[in-house]
């Protein structure tokens, strides 16, 4: 099983249909599924919901080109699991450190919205992501819906580990899980995610990792 779908993936209609129609809309656009970005001998894993229709769907690159990309980003260099600059751009050079980003859902959905049976989908690809990572140590999982679907991809029943902003979830196989709210927008105009927030979490992630 591949850990990134085909660009001509057809697994899930609606997001095939969706995909269609921004090619046409939109003929400079990556639009296709998103791969995910970072080497797998990472120890930390990013998770995010779905590409951005405007973000990685336009790039092609995971959290690139909108605004959760420019926090996500940002905190990355700041913690030291990126180097380089962020320029918004698949191709700004930027690179990881110790550290894989990718998503639930790999397509763009229709009003940032997946239904149950296009995570499910790509649960297998999930999976193989998580399975190549031999030194996996902590996934962190940006919002409910990346917990939910994550926990599925380890064969993990949600309800034995609720998600919660900054918790830490030991899944009992030697790695953790540890969760945010998700970077977007919406959450920071919203005040539910500061930037400060969001920084105590990787403050955290780093700590763990550091010693492990």
């Amino acid at each position: 099983m591949l850990s990134d779908p085909p660009a001509d993936c057809g697994l899930c209609p609606r997001l095939v249909a969706f995909r269609h129609e921004n090619r046409r809309l939109y003929p400079d656009f990556h639009n296709a599924p998103v791969p995910s970005f970072g080497g797998t001998d990472a120890r930390l894993l990013v998770v995010g919901m779905a590409p951005g229709l405007k973000g990685a769907n336009r790039t092609g690159r995971p959290f690139t080109g909108d605004y959760a990309g420019d926090l996500l980003y940002d905190t990355l260099l700041t913690f030291g699991f990126a180097t380089g600059t962020y320029d918004k751009r698949a191709d700004d050079g930027l690179s990881l450190i110790d550290c894989r980003i990718t998503n639930a859902a790999r397509c763009v959905p229709p009003q940032n919205k997946l239904i149950g049976s296009e995570t499910a989908n790509c649960r297998p690809f999930l999976e193989t992501t998580i399975g190549e990572m031999p030194a996996l140590k902590v996934i962190l999982v940006l919002g409910s819906l990346a917990h939910g679907a994550t926990l599925a991809a380890l064969g993990r029943r949600k309800s034995a580990f609720k998600f919660g902003h900054n918790a830490v979830h030991d899944l009992e196989d030697g790695r953790l899980m540890v969760g945010s709210y998700h970077c977007s927008r919406y959450n920071t105009n919203t005040g539910r995610l500061t930037e400060e927030m969001f920084h105590d979490v990787f403050r955290q992630v780093r700590e763990l990792l550091d010693t492990r």
